[in-house]
């Protein structure tokens, strides 16, 4: 099945979503054959080697991404895919998606969690302007999908109150991570070649953007404040710091006397990635808002208990299962996260790491996301005598 996946950007830094679209072009074994455009620039270095084929219309000149060569290039190419991803929201590729796909090939949006109702309350005069974009476009953009993709039912519900006005078809696909193939030790080596400070260390991982959403800042009080109880435990903070957060965080560090136990190798990709996190003892992320974290499954896949702020949607099944813990998204609560981690026994962080990979095998492991999608677009094709034509008045 021929698949094409629209998306602002592949950049790694940016997140979830491009991680997923990598991912799932990964699984040709299974039948899923894809492509993707981008607003990406062609020339951009990460999209240099990829094993799937990319069109890049970019650069990308806006926030929204309003792009000239979108719009011809999906009514040229349509005809050559059985259906259509939209990864994201709040981009002018989904509006495009609308105006040249729609009665022509069905076409899904999976929302990556950006309907949480976290940024309404966080961010509220955003929201109002979303608001005005909403009414005449997103709102139309996921009315008209053949279904609304979503990682977990918690996300599925928390997503219908971020606007009173609302109506799609969601659908909730299995979702996670792809796991590691290469040598485990090579992989640690080379984590530690990029972090050195960490060789023969025993640490915690945190690997995400370096942002509020995250959590970093109750993290680095948290662990400030719980330093003392094993003082040969680290902190690794490996992600991209895109609005320089970075020296402030360290600034707390160095004021509480913990600095020289954080460690900070930015954006890890590949080998270095995952031997990060076969090096840790635990992966953690306090969290204010995550409708899953591709992270949390990556290091499920690595045997790797996951300490997680309850903001996490899929926090409260792994903590169930015996793979991890749980708290709130406040410095009390990550503070109680590294206690009850310190507290753990060998014992039981054996049997912690063996429910890890148990519940990633049954739960997380991406190849189930792409054979989802690929028996959605099979159901799409046979009711597609049942697919709305477009309306002439949204153009």
């Amino acid at each position: 099945m021929r698949i094409l996946h629209v998306i602002g950007t592949l950049n790694p830094a940016a997140g979830g979503p491009t991680e997923s679209v990598r991912m799932l072009l990964g699984y040709r074994d299974l039948g899923y054959e894809g492509e993707v455009v981008t607003l990406d620039d062609p020339g951009a270095p990460f999209l240099q080697d990829l094993p799937f084929r990319v069109h890049a219309l970019g650069p990308q000149t806006s926030v929204y991404g309003f792009n000239r060569k979108l719009l011809p290039w999906l009514r040229e190419n349509r005809d050559r895919f059985d259906g259509v991803v939209v990864n994201g929201l709040w981009q002018y590729t989904g509006l495009a998606t609308l105006w040249t796909i729609k009665g022509h090939r069905p076409y899904m949006v999976f929302t990556h969690g950006m309907l949480d109702p976290y940024f309404k309350h966080r961010y509220p005069l955003k929201h109002i302007k979303k608001w005005l974009y909403w009414v005449p476009a997103e709102y139309w953009i996921l009315r008209g999908a053949y279904r609304v993709l979503f990682t977990c039912k918690a996300e599925s519900e928390l997503a219908k109150q971020s606007f009173w006005l609302h109506s799609w078809k969601p659908y909730v696909v299995p979702y996670g991570a792809q796991g590691s193939t290469g040598d485990r030790d090579q992989m640690v080596e080379s984590f530690f070649e990029v972090c050195p400070g960490v060789r023969h260390k025993r640490y915690l991982l945190f690997l995400g953007r370096i942002d509020r959403k995250k959590g970093c800042d109750l993290l680095i009080e948290a662990f400030a404040a719980t330093a003392l109880l094993d003082p040969g435990l680290h902190l690794v903070m490996a992600g991209p710091d895109a609005r320089n957060w970075r020296p402030k965080l360290v600034e707390r560090a160095v004021k509480s006397g913990c600095a020289d136990r954080i460690h900070w190798p930015g954006i890890v990709l590949g080998d270095v990635k995952w031997g990060a996190f076969y090096g840790s003892e635990a992966f953690i992320l306090p969290s204010h808002q995550e409708n899953f974290g591709i992270a949390v499954a990556e290091a499920l896949s690595c045997g790797k208990p996951t300490l997680l702020s309850d903001k996490v949607n899929i926090a409260p099944e792994i903590s169930l299962e015996g793979a991890g813990y749980m708290e709130p998204d406040t410095v009390a609560g990550t503070e109680a996260l590294l206690r009850r981690w310190i507290q753990t026994t060998s014992e039981e962080r054996r049997e912690m790491s063996d429910n890890a990979l148990a519940i990633f095998r049954s739960r997380y492991d991406m190849r189930e996301n792409a054979k989802a999608i690929m028996r959605l677009f099979e159901l799409a094709a046979i009711h597609a005598g049942e697919l709305p034509a477009l309306a002439t008045d949204m153009r």
